[in-house]
């Protein structure tokens, strides 16, 4: 599963090494949302061209597996430098409609690039309708979401959902509030790069408890 921002600047060969990568990886199947810097110069086209397959609207999609209702939402669309992600009342009415048959018990993992709760409204970091989607989440027992978009790990509860960001494979950012704006940091000393970048590997285990994330820096 990706979070989205598979390349920088959604040109071919960008999704060219895309495929690559994943291929050397032996990733298997490949589910993802887009980031922002996969839509922003076509709206989309060229990604749900690659990962559109099986997927409503511009990218967001469900499946099953293994008992566990995965749900991947799109929250990047127009996105401008400092606004909040937005989903939008098409995806809110497909979520509603894609959640209405599942049991009380299911456990639901929502995976999307811009977090779904506030991590710092001055620089964007958040999703303006997430409230409306977390909502139609109440019921259900277990509610893990997993974004991208920050570069650094952040974990929060609310009631029966947990939130998880993830480290990015590209470079890190500053921690909310610490610098003018966000983007790059430059000034990390060589031998402590790799420690700021990262995958995240979640493991589903049957039992009353929250899902097993682990964080793996590239050092």
């Amino acid at each position: 599963m990706h979070t989205g921002d598979l390349t920088h600047l959604a040109k071919p060969e960008e999704f060219d090494t895309v495929d690559q990568v994943l291929r050397e990886a032996r990733a298997g199947e490949v589910y993802c949302v887009p980031g922002e810097h996969d839509v922003f110069t076509d709206s989309a086209r060229l990604y749900l061209e690659r990962y559109g397959r099986g997927t409503r609207g511009t990218g967001w999609r469900s499946f099953d597996y293994r008992g566990v209702h995965f749900i991947g939402l799109v929250n990047v669309m127009n996105l401008q430098g400092g606004s909040l992600g937005v989903l939008g009342r098409e995806q809110l009415d497909w979520l509603r409609q894609d959640v209405a048959g599942l049991g009380d018990s299911t456990p639901i993992v929502v995976f999307a690039h811009v977090p779904l709760w506030t991590v710092y409204r001055q620089w964007g970091w958040g999703t303006e309708d997430a409230a409306q989607a977390l909502a139609l989440l109440r019921r259900f027992g277990s509610v893990t979401v997993l974004n991208g978009h920050i570069h650094q790990i952040l974990q929060k509860i609310e009631g029966n959902v947990t939130f998880h960001t993830a480290r990015s494979t590209a470079f890190p950012q500053p921690e909310p509030g610490t610098a003018p704006s966000p983007g790059p940091l430059r000034n990390v000393p060589p031998g402590r790069l790799r420690s700021l970048l990262g995958v995240t590997r979640v493991a589903y285990v049957e039992r009353n408890r929250s899902l097993a994330t682990t964080d793996s820096s590239l050092e």
